[in-house]
C-alpha cells in the first residue's frame, strides 16, 4: 500500500535524486562520449504520448540532425522499457535526438533504460522543456508553475535542481499573472520578459503593452510608463481617469517588487500621506500561494 503511495505522489525519492537518475553519468568512451545502455533499432522507440511540449522548430531539428550525421548521438536518449512491448522503448528524455535522427536517417540509437512511473516521466517532461534555451518566457513559466502546482515542489528546490536563482522563477513564474493578450505579445517575442515584468503592477497591463509594442519603447521607458499615475497613460486616456492619490516614488515600487519576487506573488505597498504608517497587500492566486505565504511568515516564529 505504501508503494502504491509513492507511485501517486511521483516523488519518493525527491526531485533532486530523480533529476540525478536523468542526469547520471555512465561511463565515457575514449573520445569523451557517453556510453550507453545499450544500441536499439530507432523503430523501437516511441515518444512520450504525455510530452507537454508539441512544437519543435524545425530549422534547430535540422542543424541537430546535421551535427547527428556527422558525430552520431553523443548524449544517448533516456528511455523506459514499453510496458506489455518487448523489446520496444518509450523516451523519457530526448526527444529533439529522436526527431533529428530520423531526420539523419539513423537506422540504430543509443539508449539509457531507467525505471520511472507515469507521473515521474511527466516531471522528467517538464524539466527537459523549461531547461531549453529556445522555451518562450510564458511557457518557460508555465512549467516552472506546474512543477509547482502538481508536485507541490518550493522555489528552493527548483533553484537547486535546475540552477536558476530563486528570484529567477519568482520572476518567470509572476508573467503568468498577466492578462492572456499580453501573454501572448510576449509568446510570439513581441514583449520581452522584461518589458513585461515593468507591466506587471500596473492598472491596465494589456494597454501598456500594445503601447510598447507600437512606440517600440524599452524596457526602461516601458518602466516609466507603468508608473504614471492613472489617467496619464495613452493607453488610458480615453477613459477620463484621473488619480486621487500621489503616484508612488521609486523606491516604494522597486520595494514591491523585491518583495513580489521573492514571494512569487504580486505586492502592493500603501503609505499613508505625511505619516510613517501604512499597509501592505499581497495578493494570493489559490490556496497553495496561501499555504506558501502561511509557512513564510510563521517559520520563524518560536514554537
Amino acid at each position: 500500500m505504501a508503494d502504491k503511495k509513492s507511485k501517486q505522489r511521483g516523488l519518493g525519492r525527491g526531485l533532486s535524486a530523480l533529476m540525478a537518475d536523468v542526469n547520471e553519468a555512465a561511463p565515457e568512451s575514449e573520445d569523451g562520449s557517453i556510453t550507453a545502455d545499450r544500441v536499439v533499432p530507432i523503430e523501437k522507440i516511441t515518444p512520450n504520448p504525455d510530452q507537454p511540449r508539441r512544437s519543435f522548430d524545425q530549422s534547430a531539428l535540422d542543424d541537430l540532425a546535421a551535427s547527428i550525421k556527422e558525430k552520431g548521438i553523443i548524449q544517448p536518449l533516456i528511455v523506459r522499457a514499453k510496458a506489455g512491448k518487448d523489446g520496444e522503448f518509450e523516451i523519457v528524455a530526448g526527444e529533439r535526438r529522436w526527431r533529428a535522427a530520423q531526420k539523419a536517417k539513423l537506422h540504430n540509437i543509443p539508449i539509457l533504460v531507467r525505471d520511472f512511473t507515469d507521473i515521474e516521466v511527466l516531471e522528467v517532461a517538464i524539466i527537459e522543456n523549461v531547461q531549453r534555451a529556445d522555451l518562450n518566457p510564458v511557457d518557460e513559466a508555465a512549467g516552472y508553475s506546474q512543477l509547482m502546482e502538481k508536485f507541490g515542489h518550493t522555489q528552493e528546490k527548483l533553484s537547486e535542481v535546475l540552477g536558476k536563482s530563486r528570484s529567477y522563477i519568482a520572476n518567470a513564474v509572476r508573467l503568468l499573472s498577466l492578462p492572456a493578450e499580453v501573454q501572448t505579445y510576449l509568446s510570439e517575442g513581441k514583449l520581452s520578459a522584461g518589458h513585461a515584468r515593468a507591466l506587471i503592477t500596473s492598472n491596465d497591463p494589456a494597454g501598456l503593452a500594445r503601447e510598447v509594442i507600437k512606440k517600440g519603447l524599452s524596457v526602461r521607458e516601458a518602466e516609466k510608463l507603468a508608473k504614471k499615475p492613472v489617467g496619464t497613460n495613452t493607453a488610458e486616456s480615453g477613459k477620463a481617469k484621473t488619480s486621487k492619490s500621489p503616484s508612488k516614488d521609486a523606491d516604494t515600487k522597486a520595494l514591491e517588487g523585491d518583495l513580489a519576487a521573492n514571494l512569487g506573488m504580486k505586492v502592493s505597498l500603501n503609505h499613508k500621506p505625511g505619516q510613517e504608517k501604512g499597509q501592505m497587500t499581497i495578493s494570493y492566486d489559490n490556496l497553495e500561494d496561501l499555504d506558501t505565504l502561511c509557512r513564510i511568515l510563521t517559520s520563524n516564529n518560536p514554537a
